[in-house]
């Protein structure tokens, strides 16, 4: 051991934990002794009972600090009137969602649970089992969405209807105490984890930040913005490079020593932090809609690596920062205390976006055109009548409709199309969380479709390609954006009546019609060729462009 201690040092150094936690009354931890050691035995209902509460936690309640950031932004005189407007209907949204009726998100995520299991802690079973017990529990009792597909053969898949399987690590170190941390990771922000092999002539001041400014302007704003921003250069893997980007994006890597050393530990970079920061707030993109909060803060984690690689991971916690610590420990089981009272981070006085003018959805899709076309884009709108919602699969089986000679449905036509898919409706409301997807997935179905007459006008969230700028001015549709993570306050406050049209076997992806009332939403493409966000924001190169 005195050899191994002259060569070894802790590739992850962390420093006290500094999260306030809760006790939770669950009974099955007790200590015993063998062999003169003492283990830390925990019974696995202990394990499900404690994902069912993290998890539950973490669909409707935040970190203090995350809400105290979206206050912040309130306070910022240098804040444009949309980064303000976004700000207050996200902390909205965090008091409607801590009621625990509407998640904080309609995308409730992938379930993943890393773990840390002392090597003197003993679980009468499998772990793995347990945590999926607790997991599948709070899908199947909360207001949550199933959002796993599993794959029945290459192509053919099919929803499990339980949110499983879940993603679960667990590591075995030293010591005698099971650590965790909860993750809910919805599809938009998963989307946006990137992992790119460089070289190390990237390793210099000015080449670097050119580089990186390029890549983080494409993430764009499809994922919901403010983002909490991560960046990990090297990596003794691809793998490792990219589980760290997980991990630091969490802040769970927030204690790491701010310094390197010789032996190759892992440490964080606070100037470069402050740098990249300050790199996003001259972008422009802003919390959506244009201005300075594109990012809430940022993560710089340096890593070692191989002479001959260097891979670079980039990755974001979006609107939705759903994380939380737990542990089990001789004194008990312990869950991070998130905030249960949003509301006392809202300002005294309303936020507005200014001069929202009012589209009335009621009306023939031609008159509803013909008010879109007499705006600029960038001008606020206020949505209110039936809107038809589609997203990924049910474009797929339109699409497969039409090229097997059927027509463009009546519904693509006449309506709106909003790209959302629904979580699970609380008893006694017309509908549950249901916040805008992302855009960008459904472009390829815009050209072929607003030729035949449908999606003219569509709503979602994110920036677009340019084969959906070229349509638009071709056949006179529109995108309109909306904010994105917000879907508490969307169900519970905007939308009056759900109804299904079409495909009712693909669950929460069917056809829908909605009724909304006072909907916000920009004019981001317009029906010539304008696209809001290459007006708007300084970028060498075109969000999304590839």
């Amino acid at each position: 051991m005195d050899a191994a201690s002259e060569i070894y040092e802790p590739l992850f150094q962390l420093g006290p934990d500094p999260r306030e936690y809760r006790r939770l009354e669950v009974e099955g931890v007790r200590v015993e002794e063998w062999g003169g050691r003492r283990f830390l035995v925990v019974e696995p209902e202990v394990l499900a009972q404690l994902a069912e509460e993290a998890f539950s936690d973490v669909q409707h309640l935040f970190r203090p600090a995350h809400l105290q950031q979206l206050r912040n932004i309130l306070s910022d005189p240098e804040a444009s009137p949309a980064d303000r407007f976004v700000a207050l209907e996200l902390l909205k949204n965090a008091v409607i969602s801590a009621a625990r009726q509407f998640p904080s998100c309609q995308d409730t995520g992938t379930a993943i649970v890393i773990a840390e299991k002392g090597q003197q802690v003993l679980v009468e079973g499998d772990d793995r089992a347990a945590l999926t017990e607790g997991i599948h529990r709070i899908w199947q009792r909360d207001n949550l969405r199933y959002s796993q597909l599993a794959p029945l053969s290459f192509f053919e898949e099919k929803n499990t209807g339980t949110n499983l399987p879940a993603q679960i690590h667990i590591e075995a170190v030293p010591g005698g105490e099971y650590h965790f941390l909860f993750v809910a990771k919805g599809g938009g922000s998963a989307n946006k984890t990137f992992l790119y092999q460089e070289t190390p002539r990237l390793l210099d001041p000015e080449r670097f930040m050119a580089w990186l400014e390029e890549k983080v302007a494409k993430i764009g704003t499809t994922a919901c913005p403010p983002y909490h921003l991560a960046v990990v250069v090297g990596g003794l893997s691809a793998e490792q490079t990219l589980e760290v980007v997980k991990l630091a994006s969490c802040r769970r890597l927030d204690g790491l020593p701010t310094s390197g050393s010789p032996k190759g530990r892992a440490f964080r970079d606070p100037e470069m932090e402050e740098k990249i920061l300050e790199m996003t707030r001259r972008l422009g993109i802003g919390a959506q809609f244009g201005g300075k909060y594109y990012c809430h803060d940022v993560r710089v984690v340096r890593l070692p690596r191989h002479g001959a690689s260097l891979p670079i991971g980039i990755g974001v916690s979006c609107s939705a920062d759903r994380q939380i610590e737990a542990k089990i420990t001789p004194e008990g089981v312990f869950l991070e205390r998130l905030e249960t009272d949003p509301a006392k981070y809202l300002p005294d006085v309303e936020v507005d976006i200014g001069e929202a003018v009012r589209i009335d959805l009621r009306r023939p899709m031609d008159g509803i055109r013909a008010d879109l076309s007499r705006l600029q884009v960038g001008t606020p709108v206020l949505l209110s009548g039936p809107m038809v919602v589609a997203r990924d699969l049910a474009h797929k089986k339109i699409a497969e409709r039409i090229r097997a000679g059927g027509e463009m449905p009546w519904y693509f036509r006449d309506h709106p199309i909003y790209y959302a898919g629904p979580a699970r409706t609380p008893e006694g409301f017309a509908s549950g969380s249901f916040g805008p997807t992302t855009a960008a997935r459904m472009d390829p179905y815009v050209p072929e479709f607003q030729k035949l007459g449908g999606s003219l006008v569509t709503l979602a969230k994110g920036n677009r390609s340019r084969q959906v700028v070229e349509a638009c001015r071709t056949y006179g549709g529109f995108y309109l954006a909306t904010i994105g993570g917000a879907a508490a306050r969307v169900g519970r406050d905007m939308i009056r009546k759900v109804e299904v049209l079409d495909f009712p076997e693909l669950g929460m992806e069917a056809v829908w019609r909605i009724e909304v009332e006072g909907m916000p939403a920009f004019v981001v493409i317009d029906d010539k060729g304008n696209d809001f966000w290459q007006k708007k924001v300084r970028l060498k190169v075109p969000m999304g462009a590839d």
